[in-house]
């Protein structure tokens, strides 16, 4: 649990609820609203960036990065502006945002994806609260398909970047053909120590040792009480896997299937600001809800003292059986955390509609039940 003074403060002030304050709906302009991230501003404004798709809903329609702001702890929400305009052949998607500890400056991480043999994360810095942005910075060196999710990339007490990949191999010689891509990706992980002006690959990389047409996909990582790095990755063997590293992420420990049951779908985890308590927000097939084999629903967060090896205190968010909930980005507000997550269903696609959650941490403890 939170250290006493923190928990009995959180749990006596902090309301009691889980609100949605925004849905983002389809529309035949904006077909699909998608994955993004939180950044909290200088003067208190919290910024979201995500992925706004217009030449379709699917992965390699053509999309934008689009920004909103709120000015009041994310209860209400501005009207959105493009932050990078499309500069793939097929569009630019999966953001992270992070407040850099040595400038001060903003990072902006997201996917320019080409080709089904060509996607790679860039950088773009913010010297200005995010009015203006840098030229993109290719972070990778090698050539392929790498997959960055939305709100992954974390900076480490030491200053170290660190960014989870899952690395796709070409089957075929058509880069505009599904023919050519492997769904079974490689873990790997790449590393920056001066805030993303060069970057290098972890000593180690690792697939799924076990038949399987998923591989590690999606991996998250989080940076744990004692300076170790937990990695997750989504798999097609009914659990999140995980990888750990105690230097840095230089290198990791051989995948093995962690505690969090759940579909093909990725989970999030982050720290409780100073404390030792891990959030997983993740889609739970354990039993403790009921669950539609193979979809992603319902939407579940689990709390952890033990750096994730149990997982306790397991609250639904999202219990719709035609619901489809994923890609979760997170951030902490006061009381408060915020969650914005694709909330799509059978009516309007999967992943076309984005909502923004408003969560209580005296809820996630059941304070009030």
């Amino acid at each position: 649990m939170l250290p006493l003074v923190l928990a009995g403060l959180l749990l006596a002030a902090a309301p009691v609820d889980s609100t949605v304050v925004l849905n983002l709906e389809p529309s035949p302009e904006f077909p699909r609203h998608s994955e993004g991230a939180f950044a909290t501003l200088a003067d208190g404004r919290i910024l979201f960036v995500y992925t706004r798709f217009t030449g379709g809903a699917e992965d390699h329609s053509s999309a934008d990065l689009v920004g909103m702001e709120s000015a009041d702890g994310g209860q209400t929400w501005g009207p959105p502006r493009v932050v990078v305009a499309n500069e793939g052949r097929s569009n630019v998607m999966s953001v992270s945002l992070l407040r850099l500890a040595g400038s001060g400056r903003l990072a902006l991480f997201y996917l320019l994806k080409n080709s089904f043999q060509d996607c790679q994360p860039y950088l773009r810095y913010s010297s200005d609260e995010g009015a203006t942005w840098s030229e993109p910075r290719r972070c990778g060196r090698a050539p392929g398909y790498f997959v960055l999710n939305n709100d992954r990339v974390i900076q480490l007490r030491s200053g170290r970047l660190v960014m989870p990949l899952g690395y796709h191999r070409s089957r075929g010689e058509e880069p505009d053909s599904w023919t050519s891509f492997d769904g079974r990706a490689i873990a790997l992980w790449l590393l920056s120590d001066d805030e993303g002006a060069s970057w290098r690959e972890a000593r180690t990389w690792w697939a799924l040792p076990v038949v399987t047409g998923t591989g590690m996909q999606e991996p998250g990582v989080v940076e744990l009480d004692d300076g170790s790095l937990l990695t997750v990755a989504r798999t097609d063997q009914g659990r999140q896997w995980e990888c750990r590293s105690t230097d840095g992420g230089e290198t990791w420990t051989a995948p093995v299937a962690g505690p969090l049951q759940s579909p093909v779908a990725p989970a999030t985890l982050k720290t409780f600001p100073g404390t030792a308590t891990l959030l997983a927000v993740y889609c739970d097939h354990s039993g403790a809800f009921p669950f539609p084999a193979g979809k992603r629903t319902p939407l579940v967060a689990a709390l952890s003292d033990d750096r994730g090896t149990t997982w306790h205190s397991a609250r639904a968010i999202e219990t719709d059986p035609d619901g489809w909930y994923c890609y979760t980005a997170m951030h902490f507000v006061g009381e408060h955390v915020l969650l914005a997550y694709c909330a799509g269903d059978s009516q309007v696609g999967g992943l076309n509609r984005l909502r923004i959650r408003r969560v209580g941490l005296g809820w996630l403890y059941g304070a009030g039940d």
